[in-house]
């Protein structure tokens, strides 16, 4: 039996999810897969339409057979710290092939890009280009100079994926999907779209029906922009020393309560606080970073405590009985650690959003099954 890791966030589940679970499950028909899943807060900044607990449910129903939490404190930085957090969980899991979707779908080309930026000049050079504005995803293309369109969040996470692998030395083989369809499109009507573009037309109430499984659909809120940004004004307009806060640098905090002042929307504040340097993204961690009261000094402090299980199959379950013994991480949750803390405010946070109940969730904290 192979173990073959996942990495996702499911923001909705949707049928390209379904194709590649599918795919998996075609390439290494005796398989178990192991799901690292993000939970209330993404990597880019934005704020899950589905609960975790959905997230959970929904992945045991159409095919995973253990749902790992990436916790909020890692889910929510970098790509690196994101795929860095996540390998360090499969791995510890046994898992000895990753499988992610990519456009560029092309391991030669993505190896040959990680090598580019193991070279000691590499950082050099993009420490340049983001002195003259660039944002860092540019300025990383622009330093390696490659042939190869490769400036898209999928495949900058395989890149990362593949860096963390090779750092760590894991034994963890990497394999791409060839994804069928862009990220940033949000014109396509095909049955598979991207999750940006179903969260586009939800957004806008369009019928999303067949993009994506019923449950799923179902399952699906909206975020309250407005709620969102009352806290956040809250937070920015009477907290003193907001560099103190993770991805707060660089003097940005005088034009965070600045363009607060004059915003009256999330859009329009973001809006206003972006520059070259600044991209949407960035700005959408800092704020979520400010909400949830994460602080450099708690990035320093940051390590993975335990690592949870959030559900399993009965596959799944014979798996965890002889995967415990090897396993260098508890699995059992310390309620002390800052892990846990962090991820108990993150769903109070996204209750006060979403109108949700996560919370009980959170504390109840024993795995959904599904035997």
């Amino acid at each position: 039996m192979e173990i073959i890791g996942l990495i996702c966030e499911y923001n909705p589940f949707h049928n390209g999810h379904l194709y590649h679970i599918k795919k998996i499950k075609e390439m290494f028909p005796d398989s178990l897969l192991i799901l690292v899943l993000n939970g209330y807060f993404l990597e880019r900044g934005e704020i899950s339409i589905l609960t975790k607990e959905d997230k959970v449910k929904l992945s045991l129903e159409y095919g995973i057979d253990i749902v790992l939490e990436l916790p909020v404190l890692f889910g929510t930085q970098s790509a690196d710290i994101f795929a860095s957090t996540a390998l360090t969980i499969l791995n510890c899991f046994g898992v000895e092939k990753l499988v992610f979707g990519s456009e560029l779908h092309n391991m030669n080309a993505l190896t040959e890009i990680v090598e580019s930026i193991e070279n000691p000049l590499y950082n050099e050079k993009v420490k340049t280009f983001l002195k003259t504005g660039m944002n860092y995803p540019t300025a990383l293309a622009k330093a390696i100079s490659s042939p190869y369109d490769f400036n898209n969040p999928n495949d900058l996470l395989a890149i990362s994926y593949i860096k963390t692998i090779r750092k760590e030395t894991f034994p963890i083989e990497s394999i791409s999907i060839k994804r069928t369809n862009d990220y940033h499109d949000l014109e396509s009507t095909d049955t598979v779209i991207s999750a940006s573009n179903i969260r586009t037309r939800w957004k806008n109430e369009e019928d999303i029906t067949k993009y994506l499984p019923k449950d799923s659909k179902d399952a699906l809120l909206k975020e309250n922009d407005e709620i969102f940004f009352k806290l956040l004004k809250a937070k920015i307009l009477t907290t003193p020393h907001l560099d103190s806060f993770l991805t707060v640098d660089e003097g940005i905090e005088s034009r965070l309560v600045d363009m607060m002042k004059k915003s009256i929307t999330m859009e329009e504040f973001q809006n206003n606080v972006k520059t070259k340097r600044y991209t949407y993204n960035k700005i959408r961690r800092m704020c979520v970073h400010l909400l949830l009261g994460i602080t450099k000094e708690d990035n320093k402090k940051a390590t993975l405590a335990y690592i949870k299980v959030l559900g399993f199959s009965k596959k799944g379950q014979n798996y965890l009985k002889t995967v415990k013994k090897t396993n260098p991480l508890p699995i059992t949750v310390d309620k002390n650690s800052l892990q846990y803390k962090t991820e108990i405010k993150a769903s109070l946070v996204y209750d006060l959003i979403m109108g949700t109940n996560t919370y009980v969730f959170e504390k109840h904290n024993f795995p959904i099954k599904k035997l």
